[in-house]
């Protein structure tokens, strides 16, 4: 809980610069995401990426591409899914926002230790795992 807090004191300071730029938390996110893989991803992948609903994604993608921040850059190795990629013009949104961003979380992190810290992500994905992997009921 403690480190919920805080991300959200953080993230009620990153969010007007956000807000500034016209971009969501969400849109970060998959723009975040898209940089980190210059070959691209697809909706799957960043959805697996942001810990984003696949459907969340899709309309995120789509306000993206609308403002020329996000294109598609062909298909995956089975033809089947398309690839998305940033643009030239998400690329220089990103560099705008990125050091802003990476103050953020250095704050988060300057509060809880980067060993303490990466731990709980650990226990996170830990946790986002088994839940995965646990079998669905209908």
């Amino acid at each position: 809980m403690a480190l919920m807090r805080a991300r959200e004191a953080v993230m009620a300071e990153f969010r007007p610069i956000l807000a500034a730029h016209d971009v969501t938390e969400q849109q970060w996110r998959v723009l975040r995401a898209l940089v980190d893989e210059p070959g691209g991803l697809g909706v799957g992948q960043l959805a697996e990426a942001t810990f984003l609903l696949g459907p969340s994604v899709s309309r995120i993608v789509a306000a993206l591409q609308e403002r020329g921040l996000v294109a598609r850059a062909g298909v995956d190795h089975d033809g089947r899914r398309a690839v998305l990629t940033v643009t030239k013009a998400g690329m220089r949104l990103y560099e705008s926002i990125a050091p802003a961003s990476e103050s953020a979380y250095q704050r988060v992190e300057d509060r809880f230790g980067a060993k303490q810290l990466d731990q709980l992500y650990r226990l996170l994905d830990d946790l986002t795992e088994s839940q995965s992997n646990a079998p669905q009921s209908r």
